[in-house]
């Protein structure tokens, strides 16, 4: 016998079933600068925080609580130009109230830039079919004044060709326990890694990856091996070697957040979503079109 669904705020709705009378679902695309934010996550020891931030802007509107929930929570100082969320509320607003609106209420590192009603069986996490983030390295002897939050630093030129070769790797569908925070908390280590493209880009590297899903520190650990290879303090095939391994003790270090972004997230045609180009403004390219001369 199926189980009787219980209705639960902003959780997974079967297929067949309906929210609560009254109830609407809804979906924002947010981008922020993380660099001086403690993630996205609420936490109870840090109060500038993404999530904290948006449920209190909403709730406002919404004139009652409203809590939220993302497609991927990203740590302190890593930043966002696509993140998605969704919430409930039996508030009536117009979409420009959940975009306008909220905006008025948010610091400047944080902004709406779409909103949606979408269909109950939506969820933000569970529903993305995939997930691209794009990593941004200034090599250079000295550092910018001007970037030092926004992209990582090295005053090591590094070897793209090596770093590709590195990178080959790591395509395909995985164990990557050794690229995984030693925190993190999924309880499957294998993703499947479908682009990890890098190009210099002006003064810019930039690493793209697209999977189907991250596990923690994924994204920063896989760049900080890549950046000993793009140094040549290892062969690219050692990055085969640590990948075997799974063991998060053969990779190196893990890379900073502050080159880091959430890109795009994507999800069924069923749920069409707005469209936004994936940036940063340093990196006006789309999605799978880095330039690998």
């Amino acid at each position: 016998m199926a189980s009787q669904y219980h209705y639960k705020p902003n959780g997974e709705v079967p297929p067949g079933e309906q929210l609560p009378p009254g109830v609407r679902r809804y979906a924002l695309g947010v981008e922020y600068c993380g660099a001086r934010l403690h993630g996205f996550q609420k936490q109870r020891s840090a109060s500038r925080t993404v999530q904290a931030f948006l449920e209190k802007a909403l709730s406002s509107i919404a004139a009652m609580p409203t809590a939220v929930v993302c497609a991927g929570r990203t740590d302190a100082g890593v930043h966002a130009t696509n993140q998605v969320v969704h919430f409930d509320t039996s508030a009536q607003r117009p979409l420009r109230a959940w975009v306008q609106g909220v905006n008025t209420l948010l610091p400047d590192e944080v902004r709406v830039g779409w909103a949606t009603e979408v269909a109950p069986q939506f969820h933000a996490r569970f529903s993305a079919t995939a997930r691209s983030y794009r990593y941004l390295i200034h090599s250079a002897p000295v550092r910018s004044a001007l970037s030092s939050a926004e992209v990582t630093w090295t005053r090591h030129p590094l070897d793209l060709g090596a770093m590709r070769r590195g990178a080959a790797h790591l395509l395909g569908c995985h164990d990557f326990t050794s690229f995984r925070a030693s925190q993190c908390q999924a309880r499957n280590p294998v993703r499947e890694i479908t682009r990890l493209d890098i190009a210099q880009l002006g003064p810019l590297i930039v690493l793209e990856v697209r999977a189907n899903a991250f596990l923690h520190h994924m994204v920063r650990n896989i760049t900080g091996a890549l950046m000993s290879v793009g140094r040549r303090e290892r062969a690219p095939e050692w990055i085969a070697e640590v990948l075997a391994a799974r063991d998060r003790t053969r990779a190196d270090v893990t890379a900073p957040p502050f080159g880091l972004y959430l890109v795009e997230v994507e999800y069924p045609e069923e749920f069409p979503l707005p469209r936004r180009a994936p940036g940063p403004l340093l990196v006006p390219l789309p999605l799978g079109e880095l330039s690998l001369d």
